[in-house]
């Protein structure tokens, strides 16, 4: 097996992660937090509100002595506070908090779920201006109004608080949800159920932390340079995939985990065959006719290659490229669609040897639609060997990897039109990887075979480490590396929990010559900064007389690790209308 994975189960418990500054809001007698003072083990300084006034809440059972015990305590005690405007209160200004507690919020009187969103929602943006980078806002709630999986039973989406949406709405996600135990803080008395008082059903109740996340950033347009031969080429990459480059994903020092699948997966294969490791530095842009990349066996139509046409070129041999996006003379820039195409000065290089196989790694790209298992760049691992004709490397190879990756839910299946091909294929993504062979006389081996091995090395790390959309693996947000680099070999816990789904419908009239979809889909994956989850076609309609088709797409916007806000949803939909009609030659309707 390719890896063996200790389980554990953690039951998730009230953590103030040590803060030393403690905001309670919306408190009746302030029963929790005496309490939680007295609980705590953490030294801690709290500063606990209500919204009514003194004389108000001084007539609430036990008051009195709880605020008698917090001031003694050092504890500040302050009224009127707005949990809605925090940073308004001259007694909270210019401070910062670690962790804010409001315990069971409710808008008042008969007040219906829409109210009660709202007040989430305002409560959520005052926190933001008052909470500390890397604090946490805890907010408790009664069984159901959170409107996540946590709840049992799960209320119908609009008749619940829709917590996480409200949250994202002020660039808080939610973190951990964990059982409301009223038990763990003696003396503790809710209060203030339709502004009465009395208590609310906590039974059940559930803790929601939520923390913040890392923003969403406009794309830019990155201009890159690449060596080739004797040529220098400056271009500009795809604004689409200006989140993919010069990440360094396979460094030495780096904790990814696509790169800890790549060691595993070679050192495993080096107990049974040598294995050598190329240190050569191929650039990203390519340039061959479109008949060489055929010929390498790259499995990809030149429509779906990201076309590059240099702005400048440096260096002997120089010339310009005509054409637009998809030049016409015979030589073509492209950004590499698979590392086969270096097939060449690979098995001619002076430290290639036969018997051994040769493992290369590096990012390819291929234009894609927007989906949840296809990525328009991926890592590739190149395993590419010259053994002798009569023996069988790609069977041997095939049940070495197959003992491996099986375990994974890989499975391997023979082309069924060319029985010198093989599959790698999962319940995700078919044909993720493939193994291959061809004789070699051009390359001075006499009566040998290349066996060639590519594997999708991001889709391999999403099956090993339990990841659920392949989007994480490019997450910004330092916490996803910091889980694999305290706990490499365990599957990768979300640290952005139910994150709440958005769909919208685009609907326009297009010419059928003049419509390019993988040219929708870039512009999609553009104007959402890749915050769509899926696309989907749902309905086509062709005009009877006028000849023109009219197309329909529904956008599922969901992100895995950033929090995503239905006005944020509402600014990207219209930027991607504004994009399509610069860019593609439909009518919006």
């Amino acid at each position: 097996m390719l890896f063996m994975f200790l389980f554990y189960f953690a039951n998730f418990q009230l953590t103030m992660c040590s803060p030393r500054e403690v905001l309670l809001v919306g408190e009746g007698n302030f029963s929790f937090s005496t309490a939680l003072i007295e609980s705590s083990m953490d030294e801690l300084h709290v500063t606990t509100t209500c919204l009514q006034s003194e004389d108000e809440a001084l007539r609430l059972d036990g008051a009195l002595e709880n605020i008698q015990r917090l001031r003694e305590c050092g504890s500040t005690v302050l009224f009127k506070v707005d949990c809605t405007c925090l940073n308004e209160h001259e007694g909270l200004q210019s401070l910062l908090f670690d962790c804010i507690i409001f315990n069971f919020p409710h808008f008042g009187r008969k007040s219906g779920v829409k109210k009660n969103r709202g007040l989430l929602a305002k409560f959520f943006r005052s926190c933001a201006q008052v909470l500390k980078e890397g604090g946490e806002v805890h907010v408790a709630l009664c069984n159901g109004q959170g409107g996540t999986p946590a709840d049992s039973p799960m209320r119908e989406w609009h008749n619940s608080w829709q917590a996480v949406a409200m949250a994202a709405e002020a660039g808080l996600i939610l973190s951990e949800v964990h059982p409301f135990d009223p038990t763990k803080y003696q003396g503790y008395k809710c209060t203030g159920y339709r502004s009465q008082d009395k208590g609310f059903h906590v039974e059940n109740g559930l803790n929601h932390i939520f923390t913040r996340s890392f923003p969403y950033t406009p794309p830019v347009t990155l201009k890159m340079e690449a060596a080739l031969a004797k040529e220098t080429i400056l271009f500009e990459l795809p604004e689409e995939l200006g989140e993919y480059v010069n990440r360094s994903f396979l460094d030495s020092q780096s904790c990814h985990p696509v790169k800890l699948v790549q060691e595993q997966l070679l050192r495993e294969l080096k107990s049974s065959w040598p294995v050598y490791t190329l240190t050569q530095n191929f650039p990203e842009l390519v340039c061959c006719p479109p008949e060489q990349l055929r010929a390498f066996g790259t499995d990809f139509a030149t429509t779906d290659m990201y076309w590059v046409r240099p702005i400048e070129t440096h260096g002997q041999g120089s010339h310009e490229v005509e054409g637009d996006d998809h030049p016409s003379s015979n030589t073509r820039y492209a950004l590499q669609p698979s590392l086969l195409v270096h097939l060449s000065q690979i098995i001619q290089h002076e430290d290639f040897s036969p018997g051994t196989l040769h493992a290369l790694s590096g990012l390819v790209f291929h234009r894609a639609p927007v989906s949840t298992s296809m990525s328009p760049v991926h890592h590739q691992l190149l395993l590419i060997g010259a053994f002798p004709s009569d023996s069988e490397p790609l069977k041997c190879l095939h049940g070495c990897l197959e003992t491996l990756l099986s375990p994974h839910g890989v499975s391997f299946a023979e082309d069924q039109e060319d029985s010198s091909k093989m599959w790698m294929n999962s319940d995700k993504l078919p044909k993720f990887g493939r193994l291959a062979y061809m004789s070699a006389p051009e390359y001075e081996f006499h009566s040998v075979r290349l066996c060639m091995v590519t594997i999708n090395l991001d889709h391999l790390a999403t099956l090993v480490f339990n990841l659920f959309d392949w989007r994480l693996l490019w997450s910004p947000d330092p916490r996803f590396l910091r889980h694999f680099s305290s706990k490499p070999l365990e599957p990768f816990a979300p640290f952005s929990l139910y994150p709440p789904s958005y769909s919208h419908d685009i609907s326009f009239w297009m010419e059928p010559d003049s419509f390019n979809e993988l040219d929708f889909h870039a512009v999609v994956r553009q104007a959402s900064v890749g915050a769509v989850k899926e696309v989907v076609l749902v309905d086509r309609f062709r005009h009877p007389h006028m000849g023109h088709a009219s197309l329909c797409y529904r956008l599922t916007y969901q992100s895995p690790d950033r929090a995503l806000s239905h006005s944020q949803v509402k600014d990207m939909q219209v930027e991607l209308r504004k994009l399509m009609s610069q860019r593609l030659q439909v009518t919006l309707r």
